[in-house]
């Protein structure tokens, strides 16, 4: 069974950073890709970031130069930089990790860590 915990959320002026990581436990056979996502109220979970087991990123349009994604595969870990913070920011920020057996795939969330950026 793997469990991913969030952590490092919380209030944050605009204009500020925040870090925040992604810790799995479990038995994991081979990552393939790991990301970070967001849900605001009243809105769908998007991506915000995401890095491949090789180190690929990719980024959402509105966060491109503000956010950095990095990972430690050895540690099944990842972690969102988050600097220039936005009001619109605001959400919670949930981690995924996509897992490969044999073939088949899996994908695991973490239980989300909020983030407010508000003054």
């Amino acid at each position: 069974q793997v469990q991913l915990v969030e952590s490092g959320g919380g209030l944050v002026q605009p204009g500020g950073s925040l870090r925040l990581s992604c810790a799995a436990s479990g038995t994991i056979f081979s990552i393939v890709d790991m990301g970070w996502y967001r849900q605001a109220p009243g809105n769908q979970r998007e991506l915000v970031a995401g890095i491949t087991f090789s180190g690929s990123t990719n980024y959402a349009d509105s966060v491109k130069g503000r956010f950095t994604i990095s990972s430690d595969n050895a540690k099944s870990a990842s972690y969102l930089q988050m600097n220039s913070l936005r009001p619109e920011d605001t959400a919670v920020y949930y981690c995924k990790l996509t897992d490969n057996y044999r073939g088949s795939v899996s994908t695991y969330w973490g239980q989300g860590t909020r983030v407010t950026v508000s003054s």
